[in-house]
């Protein structure tokens, strides 16, 4: 993976999230094969901050149901990152 915007997904929107973004954790969506170190670069480089710590939570597909058709939700992996004192994401401070 060589571009950081292929492991960067998504942010995370729910109020969870929202609410540990005063402790200075920031939750994204990330691809299900990037390992921490990858998911480190790709923070800071987007972003220009430094990364203090990676917590990465894999979330299972879940069986699914459309009327008479059965399939399965995608599996996901979430990166929580902890930031420094000085450094904030202005994408979540904003919303």
């Amino acid at each position: 993976m060589e571009d950081p915007r292929d492991i960067i997904l998504s942010p995370v929107v729910s109020e969870k999230s929202y609410a540990a973004v005063q402790n200075k954790r920031y939750s994204f969506f990330v691809d299900i094969r990037a390992k921490k170190s990858e998911i480190k670069r790709a923070i800071e480089e987007i972003f220009k901050v430094k990364v203090l710590k990676i917590s990465t939570i894999n979330i299972k597909s879940k069986p699914k149901r459309l009327g008479r058709s059965i399939g399965t939700s995608s599996c996901k992996k979430r990166a929580v990152v902890t930031l420094g004192k000085k450094d904030k994401i202005d994408f979540f401070e904003s919303v």
